[in-house]
């Protein structure tokens, strides 16, 4: 079981570096727009985060820092909306704000070092 929890601990932190790559192209390559990849990279992370959030596989006496989880799931509900928001501006007026386009990577920084450091 041990196992299989760190598979899906894997899986999320794929998740992150596609979202957090395809943010990084897009802010770095010039275009500054959001892509579909950082919709699947925040989807395969939310996914993989809440089969974390569950406690299977944990190695006896292990407990989990709710806090932990549920500052990092607040933080992926806002990267979302950021995502959903920048993308419906985009299609309107042909750009993502920039406060929303630094903010997505800004928070995806943070919530990886939130999982590092907390």
């Amino acid at each position: 079981m041990e196992t299989l929890r760190h598979i899906v601990l894997f899986v999320h932190l794929v998740g992150f570096a596609v979202l957090f790559g395809a943010w990084a192209v897009q802010a770095f390559g010039g275009k500054r727009e959001i892509v579909k990849l950082m919709h699947i990279g925040v989807t395969i992370a939310a996914v993989a985060g809440l089969a974390l959030a569950a406690p299977w596989g944990l190695p006896e006496g292990a407990e989990m820092n709710y806090a932990k989880i549920g500052t990092k799931l607040v933080i992926l509900l806002i990267i979302g909306a950021f995502l959903g928001i920048g993308q419906a501006r985009q299609r309107k007026s042909g750009q993502v704000p920039t406060a929303l386009f630094w903010g997505i990577g800004l928070l995806t920084l943070v919530n990886a070092g939130i999982a590092v450091i907390w």
